[in-house]
């Protein structure tokens, strides 16, 4: 589950510089993907300390 979303964070993160590149850093593209990566962060960053305070229950 980790290394799927991790994809996706690399996979965004490279489209947001795209976009960012392209077309600058306030363009409503570069933001949505923007936010669309921090969303992923978020929930990278949440399954993993699920995984740490299971292995520590373990």
């Amino acid at each position: 589950m980790l290394e799927s979303i991790l994809k996706r964070v690399e996979y965004t993160r490279e489209k947001m510089i795209q976009s960012a590149t392209e077309n600058g850093v306030s363009n409503q593209e570069t933001i949505r993907l923007s936010e669309e990566l921090d969303q992923l962060l978020n929930e990278f960053q949440y399954l993993d300390n699920c995984d740490t305070i299971e292995a520590k229950i373990d």
